[in-house]
């Protein structure tokens, strides 16, 4: 198993468990090295101090600071911020449960799977199974990495799904956000949900690929072997919608065009299966 990024007590009420967090998600991709284009040897990263002629300075000397006026710092050593961490960097505190619906996941920032220690599994368990047959999440708080967080909690699969979430005051707003004043014909509405209904589908993350991540895959391989590297294609520009009536009966057109082969080789796969049972 993975090792845990925080280990402490989840409470609510009276009831306390023991419980770890395990990373829920990360991005991965290609990575590139840094090498200094004439003998391809990889380039070093390293911190120097100007007052010095650029000295070089090592890792064991280096300190944080907090600039509070302009080149003027205050030194915040490790031991001090231990002294200062609040009671949630080793419990995680239930502040209350809000319908799952009434967050918006803009809040949302990282994912974690949320396990218990051998002594907890008991409130744990109940704790996830009150969630499940409610429309309820809970609210916590929670320190981690130097941090503390608002927290929602959910179930998911049996078990329970932690979210570190954005304060208030960092979700941004973004001046003439939002539906513009604009009248809008029945029809056009009409059609614009018949568009959604053809492109409805049923949820499926496995169907979803990174093809950039892809392509250079294809770069990295097609130059290893010496070949030539193929141009994907670029879409056209598209221009302004003149009559958005009749974008949108074509575009329906088009999705339902899409869906008929699609249609037709499930059908016909139903149909073998049939005449084989």
């Amino acid at each position: 198993m993975a090792s845990s990024v925080w280990s402490g007590y989840l409470t609510f009420g009276l009831i306390s468990m023991p419980v770890r967090l395990f990373s829920g998600a990360r991005s991965s991709g290609i990575s590139f090295n840094m090498l200094h284009r004439d003998d391809l040897k990889r380039v070093k990263q390293q911190y120097v101090c100007p007052a010095e002629d650029n000295k070089v300075v090592e890792r064991s000397e280096i300190v944080k600071g907090y600039e509070f006026r302009k080149d003027e710092y205050v030194v915040i050593e490790p031991e001090e911020i231990k002294k200062i961490e609040p009671k949630t960097a080793k419990t995680m505190e239930i502040l209350e449960f809000v319908k799952s619906t009434d967050v918006d996941p803009v809040y949302f920032e990282s994912s974690y799977y949320m396990l218990p220690e051998e002594a907890g599994r008991r409130p744990y368990a109940l704790l996830t199974k009150a969630l499940e047959e409610s429309d309820y999440v809970a609210i916590a708080k929670l320190t981690m990495h130097n941090r503390e967080y608002t927290v929602f909690l959910r179930p998911r699969d049996g078990g329970l799904m932690l979210h570190t979430m954005y304060y208030a005051d960092e979700v941004r707003e973004v001046e003439g956000f939002g539906a513009p004043d604009v009248e809008l014909k029945d029809s056009e509405v009409k059609i614009a949900h018949q568009l959604i209904e053809a492109l409805a589908a049923e949820w499926d993350p496995e169907k979803y690929h990174d093809e950039f991540q892809e392509n250079l895959k294809k770069l990295i391989e097609t130059k290893l072997e010496g070949g030539k590297i193929a141009e994907v294609e670029k879409p056209k520009k598209l221009a302004p919608v003149v009559d958005l009536m009749s974008a949108l009966k074509q575009s329906l057109a088009e999705m339902e065009g899409k869906k008929k082969p699609v249609a037709a080789a499930k059908t016909a796969v139903s149909r073998k299966t049939k005449a084989k049972s």
